[in-house]
């Protein structure tokens, strides 16, 4: 045999025998990039709900989803914000966040907006998708949007509030027979951490059965350092021997960012009292899946208008008290 010869005989035996190893063992032909990396999963892993600019009507509320990955990479992803009215069940407002190719280990956040009125209540509902696939969903409910203050009229000086001390305080002066002269001193704190700008204070005085204005005053309030309380004092004339309401206002930039009033009582016969009523309302967020119903059997523990709650037993009436008279007096006519 030939030197040729030897040599295809040779280089066939090694075809057969690759073959046949192949066939014996088909991991040995496997791509050694290959893994047994476990496919692809995001889910959610938090989401968070905060107010971004605040406007006359509306207001932007900043989404925060939390996207917690394991396995291989997942392609195509996309997280979907919906603005639902709780009340009306309608559309408001739809976003979509384009987060491509996700493979990165842990966790990392996803930021959206949408954009609601700022009245009633909503319910954002949170997507996320991979390939046009929904994967994960969380819903969210926002309330007290009405409560955010707009970025025009956000300042931190505003009327002191306290229990004895008073907001408005008014002293007589001077009087002439037909006129008088009132003192009226206002005071207004600082909130902030900084020192505020200079905010103009607005008077009014009204009589009280007419409504007409009798005096009205404007005065700078200064810079008020943090932490601080003010107090604005200005004189006023007024027709002596009625009743006044002083309504006191402070304007940042011509805008209305808080007020008060107090009242001048000038009539010995007849007094007056401010009169107010101040309901607080608080911009709040929280998930559905943590809401805790108040009451255990069902009902939401609201209370009626006479202080009583849905579950509690409704007190005798009068028909009820009268015939109870009635059957004791015939039992103890019986009796004798």
């Amino acid at each position: 045999m030939d030197t040729r010869t030897a040599l295809l005989t040779a280089a066939a035996a090694l075809l057969v025998a690759g073959a046949v190893g192949a066939v014996a063992a088909p991991g040995a032909l496997t791509d050694p990039g290959a893994t047994d990396e476990p496919p692809g999963r995001v889910d959610i892993a938090g989401a968070t709900v905060a107010p971004g600019e605040v406007r006359g009507e509306t207001a932007e509320l900043r989404l925060g989803t939390d996207l917690r990955h394991r396995g291989g990479t997942v392609a195509n992803v996309t997280v979907r914000h919906r603005a639902i009215g709780a009340e009306s069940g309608l559309l408001v407002d739809e976003t979509t966040v384009d987060v491509g190719d996700v493979d990165f280990e842990g966790e990392r956040t996803v930021n959206g907006t949408v954009t609601v009125e700022r009245e009633g209540g909503y319910r954002v509902e949170t997507v996320v998708f991979a390939d046009g696939q929904r994967r994960e969903q969380q819903t969210t409910r926002v309330a007290g949007v009405a409560a955010l203050t707009p970025d025009y009229a956000d300042t931190q000086v505003g009327f002191t509030e306290g229990a004895v001390w008073p907001t408005v305080a008014v002293s007589v002066v001077e009087v002439d027979g037909e006129t008088a002269t009132l003192s009226t001193s206002v005071s207004v704190t600082n909130r902030g951490d900084e020192a505020s700008d200079d905010v103009d204070l607005r008077l009014l005085l009204r009589q009280a059965e007419s409504n007409v204005i009798a005096a009205e005053a404007t005065e700078t309030v200064g810079a008020v350092r943090p932490g601080r309380t003010a107090t604005v004092t200005t004189t006023v004339e007024v027709p002596e021997g009625y009743n006044y309401y002083v309504d006191a206002a402070l304007f940042d930039d011509d805008v209305l960012v808080d007020e008060t009033r107090g009242v001048a009582n000038l009539n010995p016969r007849e007094t007056i009292t401010a009169n107010e009523t101040v309901r607080d309302v608080a911009f709040s967020v929280e998930d559905f899946e943590r809401e805790d119903t108040a009451g255990g059997d069902g009902s939401d523990g609201a209370s009626r208008p006479d202080g009583s709650t849905d579950g509690s037993t409704p007190g005798f009436g009068p028909l009820v008290a009268l015939v109870a008279l009635v059957v004791a007096a015939l039992t103890a006519r019986r009796r004798r």
